[in-house]
Order: C-alpha cells, then structure tokens, then sequence
C-alpha cells in the first residue's frame, strides 16, 4: 500500500507537475515580453493617432488621401481574413474557442497577424483594446511551447494554450488572480486540479518576469493604476442596486444590439466584406474628427471619467455611448482585429458616469461618484461577459475595491441576474459562435462510436476524466477496467483511468482523421481501431 502512494506521487510529480512548470516557464515568460512590449508599441502607436487626428482635424485636405489609403487598406485586410479567419474579430472570443477545441489555428500566423494588425487598428482609431489580442497571442505561443519545444506531448497542446491565455489576460491586465479565473470561468467552464496548475504557473511565471520587462520597457503593469474608492456605507447600498439594475438592463439590451448588428452586416447589407471594412474604417475617422474620446481603445476615456469634474455633459455621455457601441459592435462583427474588453468596460463607465452625474444632480455626494463608476466596470463584466467571479476578484486587484467587497457582490450578481432574466447570451460566447458558423460553413458533421484503450505511459495513464482535454465533441460512454486495475471509486468520486482500460467515446468531427490524431495523443497509438459506428 505505502509503495503504492510512493509510485502514484512520483507519477503525479513527473507526469502534471513537472510539465506544468515547465511549460508555464516557457509560455508564461515568452507571453509576457511579447505582450509588454505590444503594450509598449500599442501606448505610442495610440498617442500617434491621437496626434494625427489633431492634424487632419486642422487640414481636412488630407482627409481625402487618407480615405483612399483606408480603401486600399480594407482589400488588404479582406484579403488576409479570407486566408487566416482566425486573425478575424475578437482575441479573447477566438481564443475560447481554440481552447475548447472547436476552432483550429495555425500558431505563428496567428501570433505575427495579431500583433500587426491590432496595431493598425489603432492607429487608426477603432474602438478596440488590446487586451483580447494579448491572450491570443498568448493562446499562440502556448501551442508554439509545445510545437517547438515537446513536439511528442501533443497531448499538453491545450493545457499549455490555456496557460498562455491566461498569462495574457493578466499581464495585460495586471490581474493575475483574474488570469487564473479566465480558464475555469470563461476559458473551459469547469474547474479541475490540472487546469489549476497549468493557469497558475503559466500567470505566475508570467507575471513576475512582467516586472522586469516592464521596467525595461517603460510601461505600467497595471491597467488602471492606484485608485482611492471611498467605502459605502450600509445605507448607502442602494447604489450597487441602482448601478446592477440599471447596467445588467443596458447590457441586455446590448447584447440583443449586438445580435441585430450581426444579422444587418450578414443578411441586410449585402456587400462586399472590404467594403464593409471601409465603411467602419471611415466612420471612424469621420467620427474621431469629432471627438477622440468616442474612438480608440478607450482606456483613456475610463481614465477620464474616473473623475467627476470630467468635461464631459450627461449629453455628451449619451452620444459616446451610443456612437462608441455601435462603432465596437460593428467592427467586431465585420471581424476587425482588435479586443473588446476594455472597450466593452467603457461603455459600463460611460453610463455609470451618467447615472453618478444625475446622482450628483439630485443630491448626492460627488465623492461616491468614483464608487458609481467602478460599480459600472464590475456589472459590465458581470452582466455582459456573463463572468461575475472574475469581475469580483477583478475589482479587488484592478480597482482597489477591498472596502467595498458586499457592494461588488451585489453589483455583480445583480446585473448577472438582470441579463439572466432577459436570456441574453455572453458577448464572447455570441461572437465565439459568429466565428465557428463562418469557420465551419458548408461543412458536415460526421459521428464516431468507438473503443480505444489506455497504453502504457500514456496522458490519460493516471488523470481522471474531467482533467482531460478531450477533442471537441467526444463524450466517454464508459469505462471498462483492466483486470490488474483497481475498480474502487476514489475520493473525488470518479476514477483514474489505467493502461489497459478500455474507453467507450462517441464524437461528432469535421476532421476525423484529426480528431483521431488528436485522441490518440491522449489515450497511446491504437494498434487496431475499433469503430462501433
């Protein structure tokens, strides 16, 4: 018996926590310089555009030059998207989708047309952030680590994608807990020991080597800096329920908005996809014409509204609002590269900035109004990315919220429940769809029922089901134990699997040599497959 828990410790050490660390090492390290110095480029490629805007706000004549190049600029674009979809729309919907095995990628493509274009993008001003591109960069070289460095663990593939975003997500960010969430609340939905351990080394060692290169390039490593939000008072809890309700009704509605936007591109507005792309380009530059604040990333819109002696009127709020969430929702729907995190977070300030205005208008202390408004950035998460745990812990590390943990509870929860109600779908989930339906267009599904059996040495030697990466679809009808193996039930209420057990799985594919491909990698070389149907 003792040499038996000898042998299974020495199994878990070798077999999930060495490779772990390892290749947490490598994907978090890499991840974290190339996303610190996107972030570097990203900063003064934005201050860039901003300048060019005070320009050619001061020399229209411009304005028809650039207008051209923006045309030639939206073939290009067209032209790239048709040869790599997966450079299409937003990093973190995209990502998901790669780490749940639906969506396949090439992993330098991928990595290298991110990064280029998201750039482009802002320079040119598109209302997109740079966060969803990090953890697609991320996703990249975490599938790079193995493909270059364990070429054989095939099976690692995922787990070290999954460390990789979310080592993106928190150095971009500066919210390593939250990076850590992102793979059990967002990523895979389900939370195990292995996925555990994959997402906190890969954000650990991350996040360390973070602060290295982040004095080495002179960028912060936090989103928002330092913030002094003043504590609530027991009867000064309406405001959470106020800033909920009035936020998770908003991101209904925006997620309803979203959903019509996708239907007038694909089904009204029956043109070309470059001409669309010029069409959300110009309207930026016609609209940055106006106003910066209701282009770019809008970090530096948040920034400003964290204040409230901000310049801006409750009518001035209300067109950003507007103009900033339709230019968003239609570049991602016309798959635009860029992010929509932060984006996404300023348009929750944004309102939130109107409700403390009117709050402050009818009485109340201007000093809660910073309260209101990160009560907004907390409900948007919760309520339009459907993901309350990681706006919670968002709050605490990003927002120095740790005074105020019952109002973002209930903030949270609130504007969860609101959107709940109205059954609206996640803003990552609903443009991860987008993506899949273009992806696997004129495609059939094809069912496989068949036996497989557990080689010696293994993956899924010694794991459990549930921390497996099974391919996408596949389901485990049963297990038949090998005769040497232990039948008990173990403590977590399932059973590890052994050499020699024979598993029952049944999956739908596109690819059925590539998902075989994929499942031996798991399960040991079949000698003689078995298909039942």
């Amino acid at each position: 018996m003792f040499q038996s828990k000898i042998s299974q410790y020495k199994s878990f050490i070798i077999n999930l926590v060495m490779p772990a660390i390892i290749f947490g090492f490598i994907t978090g390290t890499l991840t974290s310089f190339f996303v610190t110095l996107y972030k570097y480029l990203a900063h003064h490629i934005i201050h860039f555009s901003q300048i060019g805007y005070e320009l050619l706000r001061e020399h229209l004549y411009i304005l028809p030059v650039l207008l051209l190049l923006l045309l030639g600029a939206s073939f290009l674009l067209a032209r790239v998207y048709r040869y790599v979809p997966n450079l299409k729309g937003g990093g973190i919907p995209t990502s998901i989708g790669i780490l749940r095995g639906i969506i396949t990628f090439k992993w330098l493509s991928s990595f290298v047309g991110v990064f280029v274009l998201s750039l482009f993008s802002f320079l040119v001003g598109v209302p997109l952030g740079n966060e969803g591109p990090s953890v697609q960069m991320g996703t990249s070289l975490g599938r790079g680590s193995v493909r270059l460095f364990a070429k054989t663990q095939g099976a690692w593939d995922r787990y070290s994608m999954t460390g990789g975003a979310c080592a993106g997500f928190s150095v971009a960010t500066g919210a390593p807990i939250s990076g850590i969430l992102f793979a059990i609340e967002e990523a895979h939905q389900r939370i195990s020991p292995m996925i555990m351990i994959v997402a906190s080394s890969s954000v650990l060692f991350a996040n360390i080597s973070a602060q290295i290169f982040a004095s080495f390039f002179g960028v912060s490593t936090s989103l928002f800096g330092e913030i002094a939000v003043p504590r609530l008072s027991i009867k000064e809890l309406w405001i959470p329920l106020v800033v909920g309700l009035v936020v998770g009704i908003f991101g209904a509605i925006i997620l309803r908005y979203y959903q019509f936007l996708k239907f007038f591109f694909s089904k009204v507005l029956r043109i070309s996809p470059q001409i669309k792309i010029f069409f959300i380009l110009a309207t930026t530059v016609c609209v940055g014409l106006y106003s910066f604040s209701a282009i770019s990333t809008g970090h530096d819109l948040i920034v400003e509204l964290f204040s409230p002696e901000n310049q801006f009127t409750i009518a001035m709020l209300v067109l950003i609002l507007v103009v900033r969430t339709t230019l968003t929702m239609s570049a991602n729907t016309n798959g635009i590269t860029g992010g929509m995190f932060v984006p996404s977070l300023a348009l929750g300030v944004t309102l939130s900035a109107i409700i403390g205005k009117i709050a402050i208008y009818l009485g109340m202390d201007s000093e809660l109004y910073l309260v209101i408004v990160v009560l907004g950035i907390v409900a948007c998460m919760s309520g339009l990315m459907k993901t309350p745990l990681i706006a919670i812990i968002f709050a605490i590390e990003a927002l120095s919220c740790y005074e105020n943990i019952i109002a973002i509870v209930m903030v949270a929860l609130i504007s969860y429940f609101v959107c709940e109600v109205f059954e609206a779908k996640s803003i990552n989930d609903s443009a991860m769809e987008t993506r899949v339906e273009e992806l696997n267009h004129g495609k059939e599904f094809k069912v496989v029922k068949t036996d497989v059996t557990i080689q010696v040495g293994a993956f899924a030697s010694g794991k459990q089901i549930r921390d497996i990466f099974w391919p996408a679809n596949l389901f485990v009808l049963s297990v038949k134990k090998a005769k040497t193996n232990s039948e008990e039930v173990d403590e977590h209420g399932g059973k590890e699997l052994r050499a020699g057990d024979v598993l029952c799985v049944q999956y739908s594919t596109l690819d059925e040599e590539a998902t075989a491909k994929e499942l031996e990698a798991i399960v040991g070389v079949q000698q003689k497959p078995k298909i039942i149907e």
